[in-house]
């Protein structure tokens, strides 16, 4: 899997200022694990157990799914969960999961839409990643850390792995 940027779409509404996202090892592949770290503020306190994350993943012209999930149910998926506090007060917000890339994702460049609203319907982030599964096993790919950031924002300045 290659990641060419992940783009915060988020915008001044949006409950959860991402400052810096980091993913290792920077080329994943399809049935391994991804670690994935992510340096954010929330700018209000929020209960994580009722975010509500609707995906959209596409490739081409084909949605290959579009479904909502719980937070900690879309992590459970990938075989992660929340950690520390589920209710955390407004301030700086860390995390980092181990996200487990499944074998069965289609050899194909898709589109993975993000949006994340509170139980409330306030807008909690929103991302955009386009990925490149177009390779199983790319010769490169390593778990070693690679400088792997790479968020897009217009409130933040673009950072490249």
């Amino acid at each position: 899997m290659c990641i060419y940027l992940v783009e915060d779409v988020s915008d001044d509404n949006h409950i959860l200022d991402i400052l810096d996202l980091t993913l290792t090892p920077a080329l994943p592949r399809l049935g391994h694990q991804l670690r994935c770290q992510m340096d954010a503020r929330l700018k209000e306190p929020v209960d994580l157990t009722r975010i509500i994350c609707n995906v959209v993943m596409k490739f081409g012209p084909l949605k290959m799914l579009d479904r909502n999930y719980t937070l900690p149910d879309l992590l459970a998926i990938m075989g992660a969960g929340l950690s520390g506090d589920p209710k955390p007060p407004a301030g700086p917000w860390k995390q980092t999961w181990y996200l487990q890339i499944p074998e069965t994702v289609p050899v194909a460049e898709h589109r993975i839409r993000l949006r994340a609203r509170t139980g409330h319907g306030k807008g909690f982030f929103a991302l955009d990643i386009p990925v490149d599964f177009r390779r199983r096993n790319h010769p490169f790919a390593t778990n070693d850390t690679v400088s792997s950031r790479m968020i897009h924002s217009t409130r933040h300045a673009v950072r490249r792995w």
